[in-house]
């Protein structure tokens, strides 16, 4: 089988499901990138990566025309953000097209911008064209829905950061300090790193031991600076700024507790698998993408409504108070990502889910939870 993913840009949260895939097509996998890595990408810690299988077009022409080669002959064609012009030739001929997609509806349903999406998106892709939706948000479906688009065709599906096997996961989560607390990410409005805040001065009201790191850097770091500052918060808690990937993990691996603070317009959010992989007790905003796909409440992590600091901040006294209950939630939280949602069952999942369709089972229900099944 012969497998094409085309999205903007190569990076560490599509390394993994990449190479996956390309071992199980014998090297028959090809990814193309259309842009180089944002400065603000960069800025977070991001580089230009690369394999033998990324094949660079960036619009232009020479090698634009070879992307466009490579999407008709593939079996299969994966498309996140990317050039529609990639796409004619494979739509006209009726060829196999997963679409990779977040929510739409990230600002609400604007009604004024209705009718031109609805007929935008329906020219783009009629409901009877060989085309179906691999949702990277757990609100992915329902949203194209409200646009009577890709029933019966949508699929769970998202980010697979790498996961890390650890021999011991229990020797992992004993050695974490369970009074520190870590939250990463850009400092946007959207993300709420705010929120944080505010529950690390209420905490230190009320006598809490406890630490919180900050990882990140963005349009709030002013901000936030000034509000530890006028709170008296320097002890309690610690701006990092920005870091690798890599480093990441590390502060990941010692923090007993993780905070998903982001909003609606969070399309996913891979901090969170990294950190349910690094066995950390998550406190994850419902209306993030990934949230709903990758917590199970008080099995896995712990849930409350997005904004809501009261909730959080009582999630975060609970866990605080029963540090069992932490290590409970992190082992769990490690167990669904290295059993489930991983970037090889994923691949595996994706393979058997196009071999079925390419066979010409228009609608197959494959899986009952976990990537790949209905969504």
């Amino acid at each position: 089988m012969n497998i094409v993913f085309a999205s903007n840009y190569y990076n560490h949260h599509q390394s993994s499901i990449s190479q996956e895939l390309n071992r199980l097509t014998n090297g028959e996998f090809s990814f193309i990138t259309t842009m180089s890595v944002p400065a603000q990408r960069r800025a977070l810690g991001y580089t230009e990566m690369t394999e033998s299988f990324v094949y660079h077009c960036e619009n232009q022409e020479e090698t634009f025309t070879k992307a466009v080669q490579l999407v008709d002959d593939a079996d299969v064609v994966i498309v996140g953000g990317t050039l529609e012009q990639l796409l004619k030739n494979r739509k006209k001929a009726g060829k196999l097209i997963f679409r990779c997609s977040e929510r739409l509806l990230k600002n609400g349903f604007e009604p004024l911008k209705y009718p031109w999406r609805f007929y935008k998106w329906h020219k783009n892709m009629p409901s009877k064209a060989n085309v179906y939706m691999l949702c990277a948000s757990a609100y992915t479906a329902s949203d194209y829905a409200a646009f009577g688009m890709y029933r019966k065709k949508t699929y769970k599906w998202g980010y697979f950061p790498e996961t890390k096997y650890y021999e011991n996961s229990k020797g992992l989560i004993d050695q974490k300090d369970t009074t520190q607390i870590l939250w990463c990410g850009r400092f946007l409005d959207w993300k709420h790193p705010d929120d944080v805040l505010t529950v690390a001065k209420r905490l230190k009201d009320q006598n809490y031991n406890f630490h919180i790191n900050i990882i990140g850097a963005g349009e709030m770091e002013n901000t936030l600076k000034q509000f530890v500052l006028e709170n008296d918060l320097s002890e309690q808690v610690s701006l990092l700024g920005s870091m690798s990937p890599e480093k990441v993990r590390e502060h990941m691996e010692k923090s007993g507790i993780f905070l998903f603070t982001s909003d609606r317009k969070e399309g996913w959010g891979a901090v969170l698998n990294e950190a349910m992989n690094s066995a950390c007790a998550v406190i994850a905003s419902t209306e993030a993408g990934s949230t709903p796909y990758l917590i199970r409440q008080g099995e896995n992590g712990l849930t409350y409504s997005s904004c809501k600091v009261d909730e959080l901040l009582e999630n975060v006294k609970y866990l605080l108070k029963h540090p069992e209950e932490q290590a409970r939630l992190g082992q769990a939280a490690y167990e669904t990502i290295t059993t489930e949602w991983n970037a090889d069952i994923a691949a595996e999942r994706l393979v058997a889910l196009a071999t079925r369709i390419l066979n010409g089972e228009k609608y197959p229900d494959l899986y009952s939870e976990g990537p790949c099944s209905r969504a």
